[in-house]
């Protein structure tokens, strides 16, 4: 067997719950799949994945007050009226251009 080291790391309980449940589904371990990202960190010399702040956040309906959610329905009725109307899967590329998928 090769030589190994134990990696300590302190995560959130459900955060670790959650992820070890898909990666039982997948008949992966924790300690594979941390094998695995260290593995991908050194073939690619860098974090395997993008590691950035997003510069805009969908803005969830909850949690607007009534007037700003009033403001930005009014800003979709306008949108329309002036003929700025895009289809659904319009919609869905650019929030997949944007945002990520």
């Amino acid at each position: 067997m090769s030589n190994t080291s134990p990696v300590y790391a302190r995560i959130d309980s459900a955060l670790k719950e959650d992820a070890e449940g898909i990666l039982a589904q997948l008949g992966i371990s924790p300690s594979s799949m941390i094998q695995m990202l260290y593995s991908q960190i050194v073939m690619q010399r860098g974090i395997p994945f993008d590691v950035k702040l997003s510069t805009a956040k969908p803005v969830a309906a909850g949690s607007l007050t009534r007037e700003e959610l009033d403001a930005e329905l009014w800003k979709g009725i306008r949108s329309l009226e002036a003929g700025r109307a895009r289809s659904a899967d319009e919609v869905d590329a650019m929030f997949e251009r944007k945002y990520g998928g």
